[in-house]
């Protein structure tokens, strides 16, 4: 596990687009990313969707997953809206390139990974209890995807993102954490000083169920890159 820190924010944005735009040149022509849709994103998609429209990066080819879904939330607060907001209406993604878990049946997603040839890049963020997509401490590691009951403290989370008491999801829909292990190259960010204690949690804990971030110690090709006050326990 390689670990970066950034001094500003512009810097963090440049180094996690950087990566991306890494695989999306070098990698396989039609390659496949794991994207979570979380607010620790969206500066990075800016950053992608303005090279996009300078014509230095092109995510035609690409095809994309979408690491979570919410269940039963409308769908401007759907995982799928904050996707299409911010990457597909303002780059030449094609739609149809895109995919989502379907809750009905998340034993398909993996079926379609497999299919795809696997997860080249799984582009992830980190919950302040150290969940990563949405499995929540208690996970096995040899979870694949499948719907996931939100704890008290990822629901406050979602208030972030405009949700309530009253609509605040119960479920999601998630990868399994051995789906995400399972890719070929993982990338984690986190920024800000509510994320701290779970990133380090993440690269010192032992890895155990209870901990679900502290299972990205396993996988050989991972890539933890931090600003300065997620980084302000290690």
């Amino acid at each position: 596990m390689k670990t970066i820190i950034c001094k500003t924010e512009t810097e963090w944005v440049e180094k996690a687009a950087g990566i991306l735009r890494e695989q999306i040149e070098n990698g396989r022509p039609d390659g496949v990313l794991a994207l979570a849709c979380g607010e620790t994103m969206r500066p990075v998609w800016n950053q992608l969707a303005e090279d996009c429209a300078k014509n230095t990066l092109s995510l035609r080819n690409v095809r994309v997953l979408c690491v979570t879904e919410l269940c039963g939330v409308e769908e401007a607060k759907s995982c799928r809206h904050a996707l299409t907001e911010g990457l597909l209406e303002r780059t030449d993604m094609k739609p149809e390139n895109c995919c989502f878990p379907d809750p009905d049946a998340p034993e398909a997603y993996d079926r379609l990974i497999e299919e795809l040839g696997g997860i080249d890049l799984a582009v992830l963020g980190i919950g302040e209890n150290c969940h990563i997509g949405y499995n929540e401490p208690g996970t096995l590691f040899e979870s694949r995807t499948h719907v996931q009951k939100l704890t008290d403290r990822t629901k406050r989370q979602l208030f972030k993102r405009g949700f309530t008491e009253a609509d605040v999801p119960e479920e999601a829909v998630t990868m399994g954490i051995k789906t995400l292990c399972g890719a070929r190259e993982i990338l984690l960010l986190a920024r800000g000083a509510d994320k701290a204690a779970a990133v380090y949690q993440m690269l010192y804990a032992k890895t155990t169920s209870y901990i679900p971030a502290a299972f990205l110690q396993i996988p050989l090709n991972v890539t933890v890159l931090l600003d300065e006050d997620a980084a302000r326990e290690l």
